[in-house]
């Protein structure tokens, strides 16, 4: 894999900025909000300039019990390959919970939640993570995350659980130093110690991002900037390992391109600060392993010297004889110990590991509802399920668990969903005024978001609605045309003349005997309204189906609907 250098996470408020911005050498960009056929003109001309691009993944949802969905891996993949990316890069979180495996709805969380660290939640993680290497196209990255709430009984801690991870897989990491100072705050783990156990030659980039206090836990907000607390830590992992590439994130709150700059300056210095640390201390920073394969390529005019010597050593053992043997460490233990790299890993980051020089076996496809679940599976989605019940629902916090810290996680997830909605539906706030932010918080309370944040707007729109509100007649008589334009198969017209040749057709409809309905489909399986798409399916007059089909979003209305229907899958997280 190729060495990225120094990069900033591309938005298209900065993109732009972004452009124009000195010693940028790559660019990082949310995968589910871009469409391989539709990409922005300020991504093609930095692809153009040899800007590498990396599609950062949000809601694959790694670590959540089912496996991972395939026309979400499929997406991804579609957009590594748009992109001409060296890699793709996810996150060890869950999602989403609930479904087949606990016969209950399905809920979405709207932002990345831990999984517990036990042997469990591992079993998963690294089955779902080789569902997913084997259907990209490109090496895959796992991210550490933020979190503000911990599990009760954990088995390891966060460097022995990616050290396993990394292990058992293969898999790249890509290192939140951000958030190894999140989880010091909100948890009191020692980032020194995490550095220490994470398998540091498995590194593909790092992330570095601002955050803030409030009532002593950290938010990983992505928009303040970067404490010196987070740069420490920077420069105590360059003392250990020379990283591929370093990224800037910022996700909302934007300054002027030039604190940017800055920022990225800072970043630059913390780096170098940590290499000469490693010099003063007399070793150079382990090396990883895009720096072991840019060696390779040197050592290509020493093998034939490199062959005698290995001769001359092997007849060296056999002249000690067999009692020697029995004090000398095999060669995978000698690599592990000087920490280069877990054992049967890639050594040039290809994201596959090997076992025992043979390639590790394909996963079991991702093809909807495991059959035939293990017992690990079941376990932890019982787990997640009534963890984020209890966070979005209401439910009884699970036994073991602060209350206190899932209250804080619970309002800042209703607060993440009403500033998501603000951003997917921006009439609504201009409508609703100042009444938005509360009206929506009472109603994410007792509504948990079951689908994306469109869904969600359109919901909270048609539940002040059926309450009478607003009370403003004129804000309700806006709010009204707003969910009708959206909600029907097709927009609304705004010329009375077109609504009544609409509405006379529909009456003439009515009048013609209905068409016979095949078995073989049944009406809340309607490939046309019950998935979002807004064409009407085939085997439906869509002006005679039943009342009790909920109404969706047309695809071809811009703004309730992105271009590609691929970016409708996954609601916006943060990364």
């Amino acid at each position: 894999m190729e060495r990225l250098g120094t990069g900033i996470g591309w938005r298209p408020e900065i993109a732009d900025a972004v452009e124009r911005m000195p010693g940028v050498d790559w660019v990082e960009a949310v995968a589910e909000n871009l469409c391989p056929g539709h990409l922005p003109e300020s991504l093609r001309r930095l692809r153009e300039r040899g800007v590498t691009v990396v599609p950062h993944g949000v809601s694959l949802g790694l670590g959540g019990a089912d496996r991972p969905d395939a026309d979400r891996l499929t997406a991804l993949a579609e957009r590594a390959g748009a992109l001409g990316s060296p890699l793709v890069t996810e996150h060890i979180a869950f999602v989403r919970a609930g479904g087949a495996l606990t016969a209950s709805p399905r809920l979405e969380a709207g932002h990345l939640l831990p999984v517990p660290r036990t042997r469990d939640a591992l079993d998963v993680l690294c089955e779902n993570v080789r569902v997913a290497q084997d259907a990209l196209p490109v090496p895959l990255a796992v991210e550490n995350i933020a979190a503000l709430i911990a599990w009760p009984g954990e088995e390891m801690t966060e460097g022995q659980f990616l050290y396993e991870l990394a292990d058992r897989t293969g898999v790249r990491l890509l290192i939140d130093v951000a958030n190894l100072h999140t989880n010091h705050v909100n948890r009191g783990e020692d980032p020194a110690k995490a550095l220490a156990e994470l398998p540091l030659e498995a590194i593909a980039y790092v992330h570095v991002a601002g955050g803030f206090v409030r009532d002593g836990v950290w938010h990983d907000s992505h928009a303040h900037p970067v404490p010196r607390e987070v740069l420490d830590i920077l420069t105590d992992l360059a003392s250990r390992v020379r990283p591929p590439g370093v990224l800037l994130e910022r996700d909302d709150n934007f300054p002027e391109p030039g604190e940017l700059e800055r920022e990225l300056t800072a970043i630059g210095s913390a780096v170098s600060a940590g290499r000469r640390e490693a010099d003063r201390a007399g070793a150079a920073p382990a090396p990883t392993n895009t720096d072991r394969a840019e060696a390779d390529s040197t050592r290509t005019d020493r093998t034939e010297a490199g062959s005698s010597r290995t001769d001359r050593t092997e007849a060296d053992r056999e002249e000690a004889g067999p009692a020697d043997t029995d004090h000398a460490e095999t060669a995978p233990t000698r690599t592990r110990r000087a920490g280069v790299g877990p054992a049967g890993a890639d050594p040039v980051g290809t994201g596959r590991r090997t076992e025992g020089g043979a390639p590790r076996p394909p996963a079991r496809p991702a093809t909807g509802p495991d059959p035939d679940p293990s017992p690990a599976r079941q376990r932890l989605a019982l787990a997640q399920a009534a963890l984020l019940s209890s966070l979005v629902a209401g439910t009884p916090v699970p036994e073991g668990f602060d209350r206190v810290r899932l209250g804080v996680q619970a309002r800042a997830l209703a607060a993440k969903r009403a500033d998501v909605v603000a951003k997917v539906a921006p009439e609504l706030p201009d409508i609703l005024g100042p009444a938005y932010r509360p009206a929506f918080l009472a109603y994410a309370h007792g509504s948990p978001m079951t689908g994306g944040y469109r869904r969600d707007a359109l919901d909270f729109a048609g539940r002040l609605l059926l309450a009478g509100r607003p009370e403003d007649a004129r804000a309700r008589r806006e709010l009204r045309a707003w969910w009708l334009e959206r909600s029907g198969p097709a927009p609304r017209a705004h010329r009375p003349t077109v609504r009544l040749a609409r509405a006379t057709r529909r009456v003439l409809l009515r009048r013609r005997p209905r068409r016979p309905r095949p078995s073989t489909c049944r009406p809340p399986e309607c490939a046309g309204f019950n998935t979002g798409t807004g064409s009407a399916c085939q085997n439906h007059d869509p002006h005679t189906l039943p009342p009790f089909l909920p109404p969706y979003a047309p695809a071809s209305h811009p703004s309730i609907r992105p271009k590609c229907p691929l970016s409708n899958l996954s609601p916006l997280y943060g990364s």
